[in-house]
């Protein structure tokens, strides 16, 4: 496809086109669809998130039930619940925010020779478009083929929230991590000191159940505990790696020569958690508008992006 002003091919990679030239400045299309509620129907991906949830809700089964509550000093159990169950809300929140999060999906067939005009290319200059999507490829964009749409930054898809990490939801994943990596860990440690004042005690009113039983849901929750502080630890650091060196994971593997200014560490963390350091970057809450999500309730239901 060829116009006068400009040079249309069907490529995969290093696009020309910067994200200031991209579609973010259509009227009303990427503005509807960033009030939509971002949801990707995937069955691996769903029994994912499913399974992240379930597993949490053990732990803090586990953590509460077996631990905590026939524990006889009671500063200690109020103190470690309200921990552990306040980390364990950050890190489903977190979960949920990177999983109904756009992360930055590029509108699909966008690549028109209308829109193309309304850009106003100079002579002569190459605009890449997705074959597979049909869409304007920004620059450092790639296509996903379970979200079967171009992701602008996009770092991975990782099916443990259903979605890819992208330029709009890297901030919720690096926090769902984080916390994951916290409560495991606090996990571990309570199992540690349950084991050590079950041992003491000879397993004498150590818990509300069998000591069979306690041991067997203890010994789960430390091998969860265990992988999964091991997994998120690691991809926790790998996503802060990536932010200080402006490099998403994809760009990292293949080895792609930056075409871009990069940031510096303290700009490139300052730009995914969004300005000067503050609790807010820690808070998987913070731009959440709960107002308008009720608003377009009642208008007639959420809509759902894929």
């Amino acid at each position: 496809m060829q116009s006068s002003g400009h040079r249309f091919r069907d490529v995969e990679h290093h696009p020309l086109l910067a994200d200031n030239d991209s579609y973010d400045s259509s009227s009303s299309s990427e503005a509807d669809m960033a009030e939509r509620v971002w949801f990707i129907r995937d069955g691996c991906g769903m029994v994912c998130a499913i399974m992240t949830w379930l597993l949490v809700v053990y732990a803090d089964f586990v953590v509460t039930f077996v631990m905590l509550l026939p524990s006889k000093d009671f500063w200690y159990s109020v103190i470690n619940g309200v921990l552990f169950n306040c980390l364990a809300v950050l890190a489903l929140s977190s979960h949920l925010r990177t999983m109904l999060t756009d992360p930055g999906a590029v509108p699909k067939g966008n690549a028109t020779k209308e829109y193309m005009d309304n850009l106003q290319l100079k002579p002569g200059e190459v605009i890449y478009k997705c074959p597979k999507c049909c869409s304007i490829k920004p620059e450092r964009a790639h296509h996903c083929s379970i979200c079967k749409r171009c992701i602008r930054k996009m770092d991975h898809h990782c099916p443990w929230v259903n979605n890819c990490v992208g330029e709009k939801n890297q901030r919720f994943f690096v926090l769902f991590t984080m916390y994951i990596a916290l409560i495991s860990a606090h996990a571990l440690v309570l199992c540690g000191f349950q084991f050590f004042s079950c041992v003491r005690g000879q397993w004498t009113e150590c818990s509300d159940f069998s000591p069979p039983v306690t041991v067997i849901l203890m010994i789960f929750l430390c091998l969860e505990g265990f992988l999964f502080l091991t997994f998120t630890a690691v991809m926790f650091g790998t996503q802060i790696h990536s932010i200080c060196n402006d490099e998403t994971e994809i760009e990292r593997l293949k080895s792609e020569k930056p075409t871009w200014e990069r940031r510096l560490r303290w700009e490139g963390m300052k730009s995914v958690f969004g300005g000067q350091p503050s609790l807010l970057w820690i808070n998987p809450f913070a731009g959440f508008r709960i107002r308008r999500l009720l608003l377009r309730g009642k208008k007639g239901g959420p809509e759902f992006s894929v």
